[in-house]
């Protein structure tokens, strides 16, 4: 059976991802292998995917798929964009995360918002291939929703009308940023 890495450590992402790839693949988390995590200091989502797919390459002989997303507030000077994971970090998880977001956007009127999501895929060439994913939509005015993972209960997609976390997983992953980068790549590769 081909084998794929999945580089990264988040369990929502890891999942997303698992999801979109073909079935035949045996999907590998650098968390069972005890891979730590690169330090992202790349200044675009691009970047810091390339960076996580370069770092995973040099402890396994098969591909590689990583993946950097965050969400662009309009009104936040589009943060906390690839900061995102950092600021919930900072904040003691998504949770306090999303209630910090929604103080800093109680007194805005533009209530815009983009999920970005990049992946990088490397091949056992050494070839890395980087697509990005967007998907508009608008910040909620309070958390609503526990499906999902992230900001999910605080995004409401363009012409949808609940937010991603209260959507099913199936239909979340048929339509999201993640899914948009996806459909891209694949255009590009074979997987």
């Amino acid at each position: 059976m081909k084998k794929i890495l999945i580089g990264t450590h988040n369990k929502g992402k890891f999942k997303e991802i698992a999801y979109l790839l073909p079935k035949n693949l045996r999907k590998i988390s650098p968390i069972k292998l005890k891979i730590k995590s690169p330090k992202e200091t790349g200044k675009s989502f691009i970047s810091n995917s390339k960076i996580k797919a370069n770092f995973f390459s040099k402890y396994v002989k098969c591909p590689i798929i990583s993946d950097d997303s965050g969400l662009c507030i309009k009104a936040l000077d589009n943060k906390p964009g690839i900061y995102s994971a950092r600021l919930a970090k900072k904040c003691g998880g998504f949770h306090k995360a999303m209630k910090f977001i929604l103080k800093k956007m109680k007194s805005k009127k533009n209530r815009k918002a983009t999920f970005v999501c990049s992946l990088s895929y490397k091949d056992i060439n050494k070839k890395v291939i980087s697509v990005e994913g967007k998907i508009n939509g608008i910040i909620t005015n309070k958390i609503i929703g526990n499906k999902g993972f992230g900001y999910d209960p605080i995004f409401i997609p363009d012409k949808k009308n609940i937010t991603f976390g209260q959507m099913s997983k199936l239909k979340k992953i048929s339509m999201d940023h993640r899914y948009i980068a996806y459909q891209k790549l694949k255009r590009k590769i074979k997987i």
